[in-house]
């Protein structure tokens, strides 16, 4: 739960206490205006402090300061309407968090402040009390009932009574029991009694009439727009009625008008019916297959109310197999309804939450609906970290379980289900005519039901068709005959848009064609009703098809667009996701969009205007605009495919930039890396190579290949980028500073500490004066300067620095931003540099939690507290818990990152270096060497990563008391960074130290004496005297001395 105060400088701060003891907090019950304050307000900054919207916000505050509260909560401010697994979470939650706040405050926007003026007065201001809309709309029912106090107040703020001195008057206004506004327990009122209080009641989607009731009835469900009230009421029904049988999730009410398929619905039911009585010890599988619309989705839905109906025993879930998001997202509302440990966690490991659901269903008596499935590899939505998976490894694999999947991909269904392979073609005509005449509003004649005859036969008997006629006859209010002489009049025009070059099987090519025609009638009619619902039909064909925002759909205002929303619905043209603000086009209408824009000559036009809209709605890549940029991210990307090639459009441009930046945060960095060399190349040409927005592009590419280890590439265009960057802008633009802060780095790199230092304090003292002390530029140099410091060992002065910049990230971005978590993290390895290995445990494994939820498990900067809480475990003497995480680490990389990155051969150098201190040579041995030839081959014998592995062989060979081996691979490793980096570089004196090591192992005094003397003076001159290495090296030589001596005598 999120909640808002305003900090002792004014500023209006948002705090996360999930998996924290939430404070007493006031909640407002309002209704929406048009100009409300939005959560990404608030976490970017960027709030107006005028409207409606701010004014109730600020109205909150100071009530809730009034009555002692710090904290407070309004819908609008602390819900990620971005984020829809939260928004599900929210309808759920939302009696309890009203329950739980100390205080509610009803905000009556349309009681003004003449009408309350003196409340004794009553016969004024309760005129206007009583018609307050508050008191119609349905979802402010649970927000009188749920809190103990609730007071209502005047639009200008003042209090008029709470629910305790206002109880008759509202009793009278609602018909509630004075019980229960005065608190009495909800159980001593009847299910069907508290389903009355909402009976005058309204809201704007039709099913939210019954979603209000979730709290107020006790019970949770699953909500699905678009299924209408009276089928979300036979599920709330059920969802009542269900204690006595077996917990089952179907996330859509049954079809009362389904008809058709008897035959492939009783080979279903025979199959499944067949399991309770063979011997089978595997789980029954079974695969519905058929092209796009014609109604698998259907006849799996009607099996699985079958099955419900008929096994009371037996739980039914529906899990959307559409690609590995929708998925985890199915197994963890199938894990809230079956209490699996971590559901109400959202710490917790998807993946992992979703594999202790199939471990607990293979214990139950189930029947589960894969649907959706277009491959056994789920692929990642487009909007999310995380990676491709298996379907196998999230089936069940019991003899109590059957599965029923359903694909348009019929090699598919055979791997799935080799031996129960059902495939659906188009209906048969008498059944077409049953699913036509129960779909549309007036029935048909006798007379009529022969034209409609030659109608279906027109739309080859497709399922998707005859709904989408049945709509356009409702909703235009014509005849089956004037929807035929329609059809005639489109048929030629609209085949024209169904031709494609794509391979598609023939049969799914006829009923592409029979879907245009559909579609060019519905468009046609839809126009004389509402131009600008075409327009937005036409975007929906220029992004991707599912989650599009309605943010996308540009509007002069809400209600327009909910109303040209409506009519797109009514047309059956588009299913509507309220919850989510978003709307989802089948695929069959979406191919069928674009390719009758293509071939009007229209595609690119409309491109650009989705591009210009989208641009204007997708977010820089600040932390806070996460979700947002994860919903907008596959729309973006769908639109760029068909347009940034040989574009010199500055919009696409920008839009490709912005992407790329998002993908970057979200480590993404090889598509990441893909569109920058786009816009890169693209604005050279244009702009020209010195151009502001060229350097840009070039300094956002360098730091994709610095990400992803190919610090040469990075090095060479950091340094032309600082170079056209001085010349063209100045010393001391913003831009200049991060390309000098950049090279710093690659000194760093190279060992050179003094250069880097150097740099980095001229950026910082020019960022704190020209951005002030605590801008994130300026924080961040601060952070490079304490990793230079921490590079030489000068783990003080670091720890001060990485806790000042940790601190100050904590209040200027909040304790969750990923700049904060870095800190957090550096601050940690110079615990661990110290051997503080509690306090440095205690840092990584914060986090590594917070990063798991905000960034995901499988972001490289994840991956890396996951390495970093497993060295600390090492340290501290814990093989096992250290090698789980490596190894899980290593799996993760190989994923994410490839084989052969540099992050994830290190992790293989770490898990061979656990084996190493257990004393599992061999393993450790095979490992070493595996990291050694690949980073060899991948980055060359001379780069220090090769080096460092060279460097572990020859240390685990010394500690083998394989002299000849080690003196050898040390010897190499020493010439080379002499050579390479310089005598004095402490990487070159650390060479020369383990080789004297090796020397005086095997009794060559003299020799080795004389290197650790020249490797000691070095590191005095270099590191200073008081440095660990210098005084190591010191402590060497008196120990050795002193050995000397006792052998002498």
């Amino acid at each position: 739960m999120r909640l808002l105060h305003f900090n002792a400088l004014g500023r209006l701060i948002l705090t996360d206490f999930r998996g924290k003891s939430t404070p007493p907090y006031a909640i407002l019950s309002h209704r929406w205006s048009d100009s409300e304050t939005l959560i990404e307000d608030v976490s970017n900054g960027n709030y107006i402090k005028a409207g409606e919207g701010y004014r109730k916000l600020q109205f909150c505050a100071e009530q809730a300061a009034q009555d002692g509260l710090q904290y407070f909560w309004i819908d609008t401010c602390c819900i990620d309407r971005w984020n829809n697994n939260e928004r599900s979470r929210a309808i759920n939650s939302m009696f309890q968090w009203y329950r739980d706040a100390a205080r509610c405050y009803v905000f009556l926007s349309d009681v003004p402040l003449s009408a309350v003026m003196e409340i004794d007065a009553c016969s004024d201001w309760e005129a206007s009390f009583r018609k307050s809309e508050w008191f119609t709309r349905g979802w402010t029912l649970q927000e009188l009932i749920a809190p103990v106090s609730v007071e209502f107040f005047s639009r200008e703020g003042r209090r008029i009574g709470d629910k305790t001195s206002l109880d008759q008057l509202i009793h009278e206004i609602t018909d509630i029991p004075l019980a229960a506004l005065r608190n009495c327990p909800l159980e001593q009122f009847s299910i069907s009694e508290r389903r009355r209080w909402v009976g005058n009641r309204r809201t704007t989607e039709d099913e939210d009439i019954v979603y209000c009731l979730l709290g107020l009835l006790g019970v949770s469900m699953l909500t699905t727009y678009g299924e209408g009230k009276e089928s979300a009421l036979r599920r709330l029904q059920a969802e009542v009625e269900g204690a006595s049988s077996a917990p089952s999730i179907i996330p859509f009410s049954r079809n009362e008008s389904f008809v058709g398929r008897e035959l492939q619905l009783a080979e279903l039911e025979a199959k499944l019916e067949a399991k309770l009585f063979n011997d089978e010890q595997t789980t029954t599988t079974l695969a519905i297959v058929g092209p796009g619309g014609v109604g698998k989705s259907q006849l799996a839905l009607e099996a699985a109310y079958r099955t419900k109906q008929s096994r009371r025993s037996c739980s039914v879930f529906w899990i959307d197999a559409s690609d590995i998001d929708s998925l985890y997202r199915s197994y963890a509302i199938v894990a809230q309804k079956l209490s699996i440990p971590g559901f109400e966690d959202d710490q917790a490991d998807t993946k992992q939450v979703a594999k202790r659901c199939v471990a607990d269903i293979n214990t139950r008596q189930c029947l589960l609906i894969y649907d959706n499935v277009e491959g056994t590899t789920l692929r990642p939505s487009g909007s999310s970290t995380t990676r491709a998976a298996d379907l196998t490894d999230f089936l069940p694999d019991s003899k109590l379980c059957s599965v029923i999947f359903t694909t348009t991909k019929r090699d598919t269904a055979k791997t799935l289900a080799p031996q129960n392979v059902i495939a659906l073609h188009e209906l048969t005509p008498d059944t077409a005519l049953r699913m036509l005449q129960t779909r549309l509003t007036t029935p048909l004649s006798n007379a009529e039901q022969q034209e409609a005859m030659h109608l279906l036969r027109e739309l080859s008997y497709l399922p998707l068709a005859v709904v989408q006629a049945a709509a356009c006859i409702n909703a235009s209010s014509i005849t089956v005959q004037q929807y035929q002489v329609q059809l005639d009049k489109h048929k030629e025009a609209a085949l024209e848009y169904s031709n494609s070059s794509s391979k598609s099987e023939l049969q799914e090519a006829n009923l592409r064609k029979t879907i245009a025609v559909t579609l060019s009638i519905s468009i046609s009619q839809v126009r004389h009703i509402n131009a600008v619902a075409v327009d937005y039909l036409f975007i929906t064909a220029c992004v991707d098809r599912k989650d599009v925002s309605l943010d996308l759909l540009e509007a002069a205002s809400p209600r327009a667009r909910e109303d040209a929303v409506k009519v797109l619905d009514k047309y059956a043209l588009v299913t509507r996701r309220p919850a989510e603000c978003a709307l989802d086009v089948h695929r069959l209408v979406h191919q069928t969009l674009r390719n009758r824009l293509q071939a009007q000559g229209q595609f690119v036009q409309w491109t650009r205007r989705t591009i210009t809209q989208l641009l204007q709605v997708f977010p820089n890549d600040e932390h806070s605009n996460r979700s947002k940029w994860r919903r907008l991210l596959p729309h973006a990307q769908h639109a760029l495919s068909h347009s940034l090639a040989d574009s010199n459009d500055e919009k696409i441009l920008n839009l490709a930039s912005k992407c790329a930046r998002t993908l970057f945060s979200d480590g993404r960095y090889k598509e990441a890396e893909e569109l920058n060399v786009q816009v890169m190349q693209t604005r050279k040409r244009v702009l020209g190579e010195e151009h502001p927005n060229t350097l840009t592009s070039m300094g956002n590419l360098a730091s994709t290949y610095w990400r992803q280890g190919r610090w040469k590439e990075a090095g060479e265009l950091f340094v032309q980028v600082m170079q056209m960057r001085k010349r063209v802008l100045g010393e001391e633009h913003p831009d200049t500073l991060t390309s000098i802060s950049d090279f710093a780095s690659i000194y760093r790199k190279q060992g050179r500490w003094e250069e880097a230092e150097e740099l980095e304090m001229q950026v910082i003292q020019t960022r704190k004066r020209v951005l002030g002390d605590e801008h994130p530029d300026t924080l961040s140099s601060m952070g490079s300067q304490a990793s230079t410091y921490w590079k030489q060992g000068r783990w003080k002065e670091a720890e001060e620095l990485f806790m000042q910049v940790m601190q100050k990230r904590k209040r200027v971005l909040g304790e969750e931003h990923p700049d904060t978590l870095t800190s957090m993290s550096n601050l940690a390895s110079t615990y661990r540099k110290q051997e503080r290995w509690e306090e440095a445990e205690k840092l990584f494994m914060q986090a590594v939690q917070t990063r798991k939820r905000v960034l995901g498990e499988e972001h490289p900067d994840m991956l890396s507290s996951i390495g970093n809480l497993a060295s600390i475990y090492r340290k501290q003497g814990r093989w096992k818990e250290a090698e789980e995480l490596f190894v899980q680490a290593i799996r993760t990389k190989k994923r994410v990152l490839g084989d052969e990155h540099p992050d994830t051969l290190s992790s293989i150098g770490n898990l061979a270096l656990t084996y190493w201190k257990q004393g599992r040579w061999k393993e450790a041995e095979e490992l070493f060497i595996q990291a050694m030839r690949t980073t060899k081959r991948v980055l060359g014998g001379e780069h220090s990563n090769t080096l460092s592995s060279i460097d572990n062989l020859a240390l685990m060979y010394r500690k083998q008391r394989r002299w000849e081996e080690a003196e050898e691979l040390f010897l190499q490793v020493m010439q080379i960074r002499n050579r390479v980096l310089g005598e004095e570089h402490p990487d070159t004196l650390t060479s020369m130290s383990n080789l004297a090591f090796t020397l005086q192992s095997q009794a060559r005094r003299e020799e080795a004496r004389i290197l650790m003397e020249t490797c000691f003076q070095l590191r005095q001159q270099v590191l200073g005297e008081q440095h660990y290495d210098t005084q190591s090296s010191l402590n060497t030589l008196h120990s050795w001395r002193r050995e000397y001596d006792k052998e002498d005598l």
